[in-house]
């Protein structure tokens, strides 16, 4: 029986899949490897709390005296409600601002709203059976935003949320119950970063310890 010699564009095929199978084992280890040292939240934001200034009798909306991305001093008049002038408590950056002058105003209802840049997080929901119970405070993390692309940033693990939030129903043999999930803050330098602004998206991982 005559055997067929390999040809030479067989052999390099052969040595390519090899490579390829190899390179994928790595790349599942490297995975693997990877998921065992941190915890992956896909859902998160960057956010800061905000303060909602009101008027406490209402009225006509008279003015609106700041606007959206302005810095504020406290105790700034930041619009005018009847007779009554609307003042910030904390000061901050201006998130949002009632402009509909002339729109009456029920009492309490907030006409601008302010944020402390300095206070900036980065927020995610943790599920309680995907790493929640790895997530300690002091961790370091890493993170990446959205808008900037795959550039990674830095943080440390600053409040862990003391109440779950509902999330979907996931069925188990004997009964069906929704999945908790925690909130996640990551504090970072927002000197270094002011890029980073209030609303953005992101995606975390948690250094486990």
């Amino acid at each position: 029986m005559i055997h067929a010699q390999p040809t030479r564009r067989s052999l390099v095929m052969i040595a390519c899949a090899i490579v390829m199978v190899c390179g994928g084992g790595i790349a599942a280890t490297a995975y693997i490897a990877a998921s065992a040292r941190t915890v992956y939240i896909d859902k998160a934001q960057i956010t800061a709390p905000s303060v909602e200034l009101a008027s406490s009798a209402g009225g006509v909306l008279r003015n609106t005296y700041v606007s959206v991305g302005d810095m504020i001093a406290p105790n700034t008049i930041v619009a005018q409600v009847g007779v009554e002038l609307v003042k910030s408590t904390t000061g901050g950056l201006v998130i949002s601002a009632r402009t509909d002058t002339g729109a009456s105003i029920a009492p309490g209802t907030p006409v601008v709203t302010t944020i402390d840049p300095s206070q900036l997080r980065v927020v995610g929901k943790v599920e309680e059976d995907k790493g929640f119970t790895s997530i300690r405070i002091g961790q370091k993390a890493k993170f990446t935003v959205d808008a900037f692309g795959s550039k990674v940033f830095g943080g440390v693990v600053d409040e862990i949320s003391p109440t779950s939030h509902s999330g979907d129903v996931v069925f188990s043999i004997s009964d069906k119950r929704p999945t908790q999930s925690f909130d996640v803050k990551i504090a970072f330098d927002t000197r270094a970063h002011p890029d980073l602004e209030n609303g953005m998206s992101a995606k975390l991982w948690v250094f486990k310890q």
